[in-house]
């Protein structure tokens, strides 16, 4: 399947808020497009979809390992920084990806795996045959499996001690991982120079930003648990001092899978930044919460944790992701709880946590998906959106690891989805064909033809947010409902209203969102909007105005949600031209047919 070219190609713009202003796709290179037919997705593959995610509405790809690795970890053991896996391409394919994606006024942002290597990669080698060499204290080693006895071990399912021994070097190796993924050790001067000279040279690249993965875990000590040592964040200090310095306007994410209130020390301060971005894991496994059990309690507890973070950093939030679902920041009667609701079948879950898919967990369900999917791109942060979840894709479970979410993307009802020409045998890994999320129903070209389908939802909902500086910028406080089941949030943003229409004005944009499965009113509570005006930001229409007492009642259909424009109360304008504010046709997404859908395959 091809696109046609856009109408123009702006180039990249100049935007120093761009990663909070961004709608995120993670998109893993060999599970996306086969270019070449050997059944591997691949670079040019990707290039060759660039027009779609435009098209979709996705300002900013992250873009998982791609570096040379025995790929036992999918990547994520690497063996060489600088050399692509040749299944996926070459340097040059990569230098035109990102050269492609900055013509679309798209960013890339790619992940560097900095806590460790594969044991394949040459240091590693080196260290374990030449301890007096040059290598020799590149990772961590110990004549015994005695030290860090109290860190704990992260991929339970696999691993028994964060200690294996080596017959070659006759000691211990660390890792906090897979035990075949050593830990480098962040002690030597010299490893802290290669990861530099690691980061440099693909921002040389041209790359917009890095993911810096399991970065909690870089320097051990006897005293603390191995997770955002006093060293780890010094050493981030200096990494982020260097970006800023030598490649302004380019970011770094954080991966730690930590309470918020650790998390945030990896924003650093004002004064020592350290990363741009970190995830915000705790908030995602508390919106499937609600979801299935018809409570607002455990997430509005979450999002009305306000924590202090640098005026220049961000959170990332998400729905699913290429890992599991992970429940390492839940209770154990939490767990269990999730574990009955979304993972009834062992191969469901993997280490802590659940290997499904987000139209999976949901029971494709399109109201639940759609719900969840307004909580996300309405949360203070930048949404993250993973690859096929766009139209709705399933999973297979009968796969090992967490490669049950990593099938490849369903693009037609021709072979192998319109992935890969090759043989159906010859897949890196197999399509989905289960009943419910067959490619032969579930794909790009089918939903393309259906203007209700969830992917028209969703560049729907991609375009109006882009729209709103306020989900991007501002700030986020809960407000008190008179239901369980109903959430509700206000955004408000003190600055451009609208890029069209300039100016500095504040926008508060009410978010409620209803988890019950039957109609339900609520009435909440909006103190510093007494008498205001309220729209829908879909249409424009009037609802109810806030009450003198600052309180406004609403009705909502099962699993429903509202974005609600509010209004000053003198504002007289009719409801067409409230649309004005909120919407213009300049601003509405492309008609269909300036997308072919032709099949080029």
């Amino acid at each position: 399947m091809s696109y046609g070219a856009p109408m123009m190609l702006p180039g990249l713009q100049r935007d120093e808020h761009w990663y909070k202003r961004g709608v995120y796709y993670e998109v893993l290179v060999g599970s996306y497009a086969d270019s070449n037919g050997d059944g591997t997705g691949d670079f040019q593959g990707l290039i060759s979809k660039l027009d779609y995610l435009q098209w979709l509405g996705i300002d900013v790809l992250w873009v998982p390992p791609f570096f040379e690795s025995p790929l036992r970890d999918d990547g994520y053991d690497v063996a060489d920084y600088r050399k692509v896996l040749p299944d996926y391409g070459t340097i040059d394919d990569f230098r035109e990806l990102v050269s492609k994606a900055h013509a679309r006024n798209m960013r890339v942002l790619i992940d560097i795996v900095i806590n460790h290597t594969s044991d394949q990669h040459e240091w590693f080698q080196q260290s374990r045959e030449h301890p007096d060499g040059p290598y020799g204290d590149y990772y961590v080693w110990s004549d015994t499996d005695d030290k860090y006895r109290d860190y704990r071990i992260i991929f339970v399912d696999t691993e028994e001690s964060n200690w294996t021994f080596d017959p070659v070097r006759r000691q211990f190796f660390f890792h906090r991982f897979f035990s075949h993924q050593p830990d480098l050790n962040f002690e030597s001067p010299n490893v802290q120079r290669e990861v530099f000279d690691i980061v440099r040279f693909w921002l040389d690249l041209g790359v917009d930003g890095c993911r810096l993965d399991a970065i909690p875990y870089l320097f051990e000590s006897e005293e603390g648990n191995g997770e955002g040592e006093p060293e780890t964040h010094e050493f981030l200090t200096r990494l982020r001092a260097m970006v800023d310095d030598e490649y302004p306007g380019r970011i770094l994410l954080a991966e730690a899978n930590q309470w918020p209130e650790e998390v945030v020390d990896f924003f650093g301060t004002e004064e020592e930044p350290e990363c741009h971005m970190a995830f915000d894991f705790p908030t995602m496994p508390r919106i499937y919460y609600a979801l299935r059990s018809g409570n607002k309690t455990e997430l509005e507890s979450i999002l009305s944790q306000q924590l202090e973070i640098p005026p220049t950093a961000t959170w990332g939030v998400f729905l699913r992701n290429h890992d599991e679902l992970t429940l390492e920041m839940v209770d154990e009667e939490y767990r269990q709880t999730m574990y009955g609701w979304y993972a009834y079948d062992p191969r469901m879950r993997v280490n802590v946590g659940i290997r499904r898919r987000l139209a999976s967990l949901l029971e494709n369900s399109l109201d639940e998906i759609k719900l969840a999917n307004a909580i996300l791109l309405s949360l203070k942060g930048s949404p993250i959106l993973y690859y096929g979840d766009e139209i709705g894709m399933g999973d297979n479970i009968w796969l090992d690891d967490r490669d049950a979410s990593r099938t490849p993307m369903q693009w037609s009802p021709d072979r192998n989805a319109g992935f890969s020409s090759a043989d159906p045998g010859k897949l890196a890994r197999p399509v989905v064909q289960s009943l419910v999320y067959n490619y032969g129903h579930v794909n790009v070209e089918a939903q393309m033809a259906q203007s209700g389908s969830l992917l028209h939802w969703m560049r729907n909902m991609l375009y109006l947010r882009r729209q709103h500086p306020v989900f991007g910028m501002g700030g986020l406080t809960v407000a008190s409902t008179s239901h369980e089941s109903v959430l509700a949030y206000v955004r408000d943003y003190q600055g451009e209203a609208s890029h069209r229409h300039g100016g500095d004005r504040r926008e508060r944009i009410l978010c409620v969102f209803s988890f019950a499965d039957t109609p339900t009113q609520a009435t909440i509570d909006l103190p510093a909007d007494a008498g205001a005006r309220l729209f829908d930001l879909f249409g424009g229409q009037e609802f109810p105005r806030v009450g003198a007492d600052g309180r406004v009642t609403l009705t909502f259909g099962a699993k429903q949600f509202y974005w609600l424009y509010v209004a000053d109360p003198e504002f007289v304008d009719t409801a067409t031209n409230a649309i004005s504010i909120i919407r213009t046709d300049e601003d509405a997404p492309q008609p269909l047919h300036h997308i072919d859908t032709a099949d080029s395959a």
